[in-house]
């Protein structure tokens, strides 16, 4: 059968027109279906239009964002991980090794001991007679700036840090006048705010009487918080006085020795050495009585003086070294004290001190371990003898000890006193910043 042309454009046309008025129809009538997967849902306003509680903002436009969701988690891992970085970077700063300045004043000679032998800090320049000498060292988290010298004069040294050491002699009045200058100059810095923490090193008297500084400690109203005293003394107590080594004469040039080879292993000459002033009714005139009667002056280097000399002659020093380097033994009679230079310098040669384990009058007695109370808690492995009349026996013994024994003691010797300045270093930085900068 044959179909009209008219009627099949019409039934087009109609089939146009419904379709569209469907399309019209979902469009602007009809209800939008969002799936629960990309629902987002509308919180609702609160009275003032802000959000009420337990709420975000609210949602604002209809258009879907497929990938929400996934922004979402994106921007938290990356805040987590911004938070971590800021934590691990805090914790690198607050771990970061602080460092700490200290200034030393060397106003008396056991100075170059504490900065050359203790610390091992260079000194500049390095002539002798030089009037300004200077020096910087770091040591565990301080740095440390050193001045020592005849032109280093009260309101002359530059201070750019408020930690000072000032080391000083009280071993005489006339160098307690002296010291107690000082101590008024620093009064004044701590005063005018310019200072704020001060520890002394002072080479003590030798009859251990010291009182004059005691009203500068802080404990006693002072500014002083610390106190490094030189012989054993009841004031010692390990809190804000410590004892510190006498060390070597440097007063008399004595220098730093390096050890070497030859210096352990060589075949020494002499089984002793004492080169010194014998003193009238000491135990130095005793010994010396000894070494006589007994024919041991031929096995010994002995010089003996009535006179104490305040300085060595560039000759007399190297006569006195000379002795140490070809000893394996260093008798050391106690003089007004027991400690007494001629022990150190015995060790830098790895001659082994024989010590008069005797206490000396006065006020020196600080318990059962005196003297010598600070080496012999270290260890020091010298020979001990309280009468010099059993020195023939000892010498005797020392003649059946073959030359391996001799080199390992020698060697044993320098270790130790190596080993000593290196714990007195640790020990005084240890103090210095614990009672400094504990707070700090």
């Amino acid at each position: 059968m044959k179909f009209p042309k008219r009627k099949l454009f019409l039934l087009i046309i109609f089939a146009y027109v419904a379709f569209s008025l469907y399309a019209a129809y979902n469009v602007f009538f009809s209800t939008k279906v969002i799936s629960r997967v990309h629902r987002v849902e509308k919180k609702e306003a609160g009275p003032s239009g802000g959000v009420r509680d337990g709420g975000a903002a609210p949602f604002i436009g209809d258009e879907w964002n497929p990938w929400e969701d996934e922004q979402v988690e994106y921007n938290s891992a990356l805040n987590k991980k911004r938070e971590a970085f800021k934590q691990h970077m805090a914790r690198i700063e607050k771990n970061k090794l602080k460092r700490y300045k200290v200034q030393i004043w060397g106003k008396a000679a056991i100075g170059l001991y504490l900065w050359e032998h203790i610390l091992e800090g260079p000194l500049n320049p390095t002539d002798k007679i030089a009037q300004w000498k200077e020096g910087e060292f770091q040591s565990s988290k301080i740095d440390f700036n050193f001045y020592t010298g005849s032109a280093v004069v009260q309101g002359h040294v530059p201070l750019d840090m408020n930690s000072l050491v000032l080391v000083l002699n009280g071993r005489e009045q006339q160098k307690v006048a002296y010291s107690t200058r000082w101590l008024e100059h620093v009064r004044a810095l701590v005063q005018s705010r310019t200072v704020s923490h001060v520890a002394v090193v002072l080479l003590g008297n030798e009859h251990c009487n010291n009182d004059w500084i005691g009203p500068y400690l802080k404990r006693h109203g002072g500014f002083v918080d610390l106190l490094f005293l030189v012989y054993d003394s009841p004031w010692v107590n390990d809190r804000d006085v410590f004892q510190w080594p006498l060390g070597v004469a440097t007063y008399r040039q004595f220098p730093m020795v390096r050890p070497n080879g030859e210096m352990i292993t060589s075949n020494r000459p002499y089984l002793c050495n004492f080169l010194g002033t014998v003193y009238k009714n000491s135990s130095r005139e005793t010994l010396m009585q000894v070494l006589k009667q007994s024919g041991l002056e031929k096995d010994c280097i002995t010089t003996a003086r009535e006179k104490w000399l305040p300085q060595e002659t560039e000759d007399s020093l190297k006569r006195y070294q000379t002795a140490l380097a070809q000893s394996d033994l260093t008798l050391c009679p106690a003089g007004v004290n027991t400690e007494c230079y001629r022990i150190y310098e015995a060790c830098s040669y790895g001659s082994v001190p024989v010590v008069e384990d005797v206490l000396t009058p006065r006020t020196c007695a600080a318990g059962h371990s005196s003297p010598l109370r600070l080496l012999k808690a270290a260890g020091a492995p010298f020979v001990f003898i309280s009468d010099w009349r059993d020195l023939p026996a000892l010498l005797e013994k020392e003649r059946g000890l073959s030359q391996e024994q001799r080199v390992d003691r020698r060697r044993r010797l320098l270790e130790w006193y190596a080993t000593f300045r290196h714990q007195m270093k640790e020990r005084f930085t240890e103090v210095i910043e614990e009672n400094f900068f504990k707070s700090g």
